[in-house]
């Protein structure tokens, strides 16, 4: 057995991280970075070799799953005595199939992913996978975290955990009850960004961000989303925010009339729809119906004409006939959306969806995703040529150098140029 030294050592330790699935889990896997180079660990790239490999995992869909699996054996391939440690959503969810895979050394669920310091200690090489994990019903606390250094936006986490219960969804057996930052924590965080002089635009993230407002042990308090963003856009120093994605059913009236005459608050919108169905909602248990989300999206678009929104949708869902694909079509094609964000609907363990009869078929389901996401590339194209010739702000990349760089306008368009040092991490007026 080969004893673990890392926390020993304090020469030469390095730790290479991955992260599997969204925003969020990229907020947490910079957090847990810190940690680890507090420490005294060097970060390297995940493609070279380190002494610990750090994989943060989605459990989403089987894809993600899947390719954690892979992660692990091409680490066994390249550094077979290296330690792999599994955290994440498919950590706390299947921890004990997690352990079953050659390689894997730690597996830490919601509750121990950030005492990842004190685990690594008592780890030892050749043991079995040790399991450091809990019932979702026990997790509480809330750890702020936030991206730096990675690239250009910050991802900042303000709110944890869900208290939805959407049929198709594993998030709340994975990341627990809704819980968040306090107003004043997040406002103390963002000085401590600004303070830093490179950050110039953070995106706010969390499972479900419109939900803010909750205590540690998911206890009411008298806070919520909106005072949040209001007391955000006070704060010197942060050029842009953006919201990373909220409920249509979160996202009031109030809200959107607030962010069109924010100084700060892009003109970006991310609402996830899942259906244009109101049959296959009912079915996925969403808190909303078609018509109300049609109506978010008319005001967005009057108040804000150049205002980019995102969609999430997913096909495929038990019970979609080709009628209800026909009817979520033709919704998004006549809906004045920017972009889709197209997910195949996958079974997962625990869900209620699981039990629903009328499974499509996965050459339907395949064939359903690619007609969405051809849709979407149409939706974007009309949607930049809407602002061909326009001057806009673009926030230009500085976190990697390359013959060419890339930016966002405020309006969420992608720009490509080529590089120029000067350039990076500013702000320009670019003529579209």
């Amino acid at each position: 057995m080969y004893i673990c030294r890392l926390m020993t050592d304090q020469n030469n330790r390095s730790v290479a991280f991955h992260t599997l699935g969204c925003k969020l889990n990229y907020s947490e896997t910079s957090g847990l970075s810190r940690l680890l180079e507090n420490e005294g660990f060097v970060k390297k790239e995940f493609d070279e070799v380190a002494d610990v490999y750090v994989i943060n995992t989605c459990s989403v869909t089987e894809n993600a799953d899947k390719e954690c699996r892979y992660l692990v054996r091409r680490i066994q391939r390249q550094a077979p005595e290296s330690f792999v440690v599994i955290t994440g959503c498919y950590a706390q969810l299947k921890p004990a199939e997690i352990a079953e895979i050659p390689g894997v050394d730690l597996v830490l669920g919601a509750a121990e992913k950030f005492n990842i310091v004190r685990h690594l200690r008592e780890l030892s090489k050749g043991d079995a996978a040790k399991i450091c994990s809990c019932d979702i019903e026990d997790v509480s606390g809330f750890n702020a975290s936030w991206s730096v250094n990675d690239r250009t936006r910050t991802f900042l986490k303000v709110q944890d955990g869900c208290d939805y219960s959407c049929s198709f969804c594993t998030i709340p057996m994975a990341r627990g009850k809704s819980r968040s930052d306090t107003i004043a924590g997040t406002i103390a965080t963002v000085k401590r960004l600004a303070e830093r002089g490179d950050v110039r635009e953070i995106v706010l993230t969390g499972v479900n961000l419109g939900d803010f407002g909750k205590g540690p042990d998911g206890e009411s308090r008298s806070e919520d989303f909106f005072g949040l963003i209001k007391e955000l856009d006070n704060i010197e120093g942060i050029d842009r925010y953006r919201i990373s994605s909220i409920e249509p059913n979160l996202l009031t009236p109030e809200m959107i009339e607030w962010v069109a005459g924010s100084r700060r608050f892009m003109p970006h919108f991310h609402i996830p729809l899942q259906s244009g169905c109101n049959r296959i909602l009912g079915l996925m248990r969403r808190r909303y119906r078609r018509e109300l989300y049609a109506e978010r999206v008319q005001l967005i678009k009057t108040l804000m004409p150049h205002c980019a929104i995102g969609v999430d949708v997913i096909v495929g869902f038990p019970g979609e006939r080709d009628e209800d694909f026909k009817e979520t079509f033709e919704f998004l094609h006549e809906l004045d959306v920017s972009y889709l964000h197209v997910f195949t609907y996958s079974e997962r363990d625990n869900t209620y969806a699981l039990g629903l009869p009328g499974k499509v078929p996965m050459n339907l389901r395949n064939q359903r995703n690619k007609t969405l996401r051809n849709l979407s590339w149409q939706k974007m194209q009309y949607f930049t040529r809407q602002h061909e010739g326009q001057t806009r702000k673009v926030l230009l990349e500085g976190h990697v150098r390359t013959p060419m760089m890339e930016g966002y306008t405020d309006n969420y368009i992608k720009v490509t140029t080529p590089y120029r040092e000067e350039w990076a991490n500013t702000i320009l007026d670019w003529q579209l």
